[in-house]
């Protein structure tokens, strides 16, 4: 209602009273203007009184001005669904597949990553382009292409560090339903790792055992059949050369049995090398225990294990059983190889390097090796002196199954030696 719909429902002579009242300020002024005219301009008093009672009722019967007064009110916005929920939702779906997934933004961020993929890729953080910490040429490609067509894309992705593995990867658009993904404001990937590094290492052991057993295998099993042909035929009465063969028939298959031993521990620690392990072990105790274990053989090679360890337990992160056959083996070898030099040393130290916390050392004092043998000391069945080794009762397979447990437990493994200056391996763990 406006102020002129006000006054004509009030009384007139309200009306006029309110109109002076209005004007309160305009009629002072006027009397003001005509008490100077009569002052100074000689203006009769009763004059001048008329015209003020004159324009006193001029001001009465003016209409008063029209104001309009607007009032704004806010209509309430459409409620929509908070992003929230949806993250939620998106959120859920991710952890309830159970293996690493991870959910991008329109621009290729990482918006959310469920446990799977937090313990297996910790680098990738959320609000991190995952093509610039995967810089791997498929997966930039593969992700590309998706947000580009709205299309899913699926790759295999080989990954040599810090262990050798297999994934199939697929990068798909999260839909929603009746909706054109490309033309949706907020929009996501689902990026999905499905390991296939257990499949692809059983074919590894497959292939492995049939080439390195054919040819371990073929020297001891010919032994054994010529054995056998010469007890069934020549030495068929003979009892002295009976018992001669059949001694060293059974030292080849206790070599047989070895060997298979050996392969079938290295394909299972290959197996497993890229799941890191999560228990904890007492390292100092360990190797007291492996200590303990070698007697015999280090009295039978005429040498003692001497070992520098710290008083307290050393708690460290790893397999235990894996852990100990690291070190019997290390160990193992130094008596074997190392005995000339009358002892073999074994030692625990703290350190802080590159993020390894520990540092154990096995060092013999033997004929040492040359240096060109070093770096290939660690691959399956080689030896740098056949005859020796097998004499010795070894497979050639001990260095490759430290190296692969080493490389289980994210430590690093390094052999030096020197001719006349014995063999020293040291293992630094995290």
């Amino acid at each position: 209602m406006d102020d002129s719909q006000l006054h004509q429902s009030q009384h007139p002579s309200e009306a006029v009273l309110a109109r002076l009242a209005g004007s309160i300020a305009l009629l002072a002024g006027l009397a003001g203007l005509f008490i100077a005219l009569v002052l100074f301009g000689n203006l009769r008093p009763d004059i001048a009184f008329l015209g003020y009672v004159v324009a006193v009722g001029f001001v009465a019967f003016l209409p008063m001005p029209v104001r309009t007064i607007t009032r704004i009110v806010e209509t309430p916005v459409p409620v929509e669904l908070p992003k929230a929920e949806d993250d939620k939702v998106i959120a859920a779906f991710a952890e309830a597949l159970g293996e690493p997934c991870l959910v991008l933004d329109g621009r290729g961020a990482v918006s959310y990553r469920n446990q799977a993929a937090a313990r297996q890729y910790s680098n990738v953080q959320p609000g991190k382009v995952l093509t610039l910490v995967m810089r791997n040429p498929e997966l930039v490609g593969a992700v590309d292409a998706a947000l580009r067509t709205g299309t899913p894309h699926s790759f295999e992705l080989h990954e040599t560090l810090p262990s050798e593995t297999w994934d199939r990867v697929t990068v798909a658009p999260i839909r929603h339903p009746e909706s054109d993904w490309l033309e949706q404001y907020d929009r996501h990937l689902l990026v999905t790792f499905q390991s296939l590094t257990e499949l692809k290492r059983v074919d590894a052991m497959r292939t492995d055992f049939i080439a390195n057993a054919s040819h371990e295998l073929r020297t001891p099993l010919a032994s054994l059949l010529g054995f056998i042909d010469t007890l069934l035929g020549p030495a068929a009465r003979d009892a002295v050369a009976r018992e001669k063969f059949l001694g060293i028939m059974r030292g080849q298959a206790e070599r047989m049995s070895r060997l298979i031993d050996d392969l079938l521990s290295l394909s299972r620690i290959e197996m497993y090398q890229h799941v890191r392990p999560t228990g904890s072990v007492d390292l100092a105790g360990l190797l007291r225990e492996v200590r303990e274990g070698l007697q015999t053989q280090a009295k039978a090679a005429a040498l003692d294990v001497v070992l520098d360890l710290p008083d307290g337990p050393v708690p460290v992160t790893g397999d235990r059983s894996q852990l100990y056959e690291v070190f019997e083996n290390l160990v193992d070898n130094a008596i074997k190889y190392g005995g000339e030099g009358k002892t073999v040393e074994v030692s625990l130290t703290p350190i802080n390097r590159s993020g390894f916390r520990y540092l154990v050392s096995v060092v013999d004092h033997g004929p040492g090796v040359e240096p060109e043998h070093v770096p290939r000391m660690t691959e399956r069945f080689y030896r740098i002196e056949v005859e020796t080794s097998r004499k010795k009762k070894g497979t050639g397979l001990g260095l490759a199954i430290v190296k692969h447990i080493v490389q289980r437990h994210r430590g690093q493994m390094s052999i030096r030696s020197k001719p006349g200056e014995g063999l020293r391996v040291d293992v630094m763990l995290p």
